[in-house]
């Protein structure tokens, strides 16, 4: 097996097209912080994307940036808060479930793995945000996919979906997010000792109103909200908040470090068991966990995402089939598939458009479902 370390989309052009002469399998990476995501990959080689670094154009103004796709997601995030912004759909760190470093992923390994923070129920996830995108197919292609603008409608949209695609449709090599600016105030405030079922009540019925919270997480008993604005605009909503939660408010100093945890799964990691990520109608929550019983859980998303940590005889996805929710299998043995079975026309449609793309099945074989 050899790797390949790139440093330009010439480079990742001349391995495809020499992986696709010898018919040997590409494995896709960055820094390989979700590389135990998804089903285990054995492929002739691998493409080493993690040289493909720099961010190629920033428009504070237009509040779009264009970066290759192995940027660290860090250095996005500290150049856009140079200008007082950030991401919208606040990219989740999910390398230390797999046994990587904190904040060392890298900006096209969070797009394909589609992990999305807990700012998303505010501003929508990664699939609404990347604008457009530069990849190179299976039959040693460049291309491009959208735009740089915020509305691009011309052409199919592929950008959404590259997202969550697990690098199957192959290599991404620069990508253009939109970009939000960062709110004047931010404030976290927790309402301790619920049940379950008012928590997540509580927190859906913020969802529901004007407040337009960027973060609705509930643990162990706590729910956590957190508002964003000016002064005065914050003032009002939490007035607001004080008459709809009508309980006792603790303002939490830390205000990113418990919705860093909530996204990241830290809050249940710890656990023995079958790691689940769940996304579920935010009403059959309460239920749903009841059923499933977990040995720890917490929800982001107003209960809309649900982190869960059962014992691996636990069906989890016949329950969640009950209630109308997914389950992506997180972090065990590699005996439970990541992901749900596909029906027969969806998997039909899946291989369509993975021959689309990768005819030769060249990139990440198997990394999703067996045969796609």
């Amino acid at each position: 097996m050899a790797t390949f370390r790139v440093s330009g989309e010439a480079d990742v052009v001349e391995v495809v097209r020499a992986a696709r002469e010898s018919k040997r399998t590409l494995e896709i990476i960055g820094h390989g912080t979700k590389r135990g995501f998804g089903r285990p990959v054995e492929c002739g080689d691998v493409l080493d994307l993690s040289g493909l670094t720099g961010i190629v154009n920033f428009e504070p103004d237009e509040m779009i940036i264009t970066a290759r796709a192995g940027t660290p997601v860090a250095e996005i995030e500290a150049a856009l808060a140079e200008k007082n912004q950030r991401l919208g759909f606040e990219p989740a760190d999910w390398g230390p479930l797999f046994g990587a470093p904190p904040n060392s992923a890298t900006i096209g390994g969070v797009l394909s793995a589609d992990a999305n923070g807990s700012a998303a129920i505010r501003y929508g996830r990664c699939r609404d945000h990347l604008l457009g995108f530069r990849a190179v197919n299976g039959f040693g292609e460049a291309y491009k996919g959208g735009g740089k603008v915020v509305k691009n409608v011309t052409g199919f949209d592929l950008p959404k979906l590259m997202c969550g695609a697990m690098g199957t449709l192959g290599p991404l090599t620069e990508i253009t997010l939109r970009v939000f600016p960062k709110p004047s105030i931010t404030a976290v405030h927790a309402v301790r000792d619920l049940s379950a079922e008012d928590g997540l009540a509580l927190l859906r019925n913020v969802w529901s109103s004007p407040l337009e919270s960027s973060g609705l997480g509930f643990h162990n008993g706590d729910a956590f909200i957190r508002l964003e604005g000016s002064r005065a605009a914050l003032d009002e909503k939490m007035k607001f908040l004080r008459e709809l939660a009508t309980h006792q408010l603790e303002r939490i100093e830390d205000f990113d470090k418990v919705f860093r945890e909530l996204a990241s799964g830290k809050f249940v990691v710890a656990a023995t068991g079958v790691v689940w990520l769940v996304h579920a109608p935010p009403a059959n929550a309460t239920r749903l966990v009841a059923e499933i019983q977990p040995q720890a859980w917490c929800a982001d998303w107003a209960g809309a995402l649900l982190w869960v940590v059962c014992d691996p005889r636990c069906n989890v996805r016949d329950v969640c089939r009950r209630f109308e929710a997914r389950a992506i299998r997180m972090r065990s043995d590699n005996s439970i598939p990541p992901f749900a079975p596909e029906d027969s026309v969806r998997r039909a449609l899946t291989r369509r458009v993975e021959a689309a793309f990768d005819p030769l099945r060249l990139f990440n074989p198997d990394r999703m479902w067996e045969g796609v």
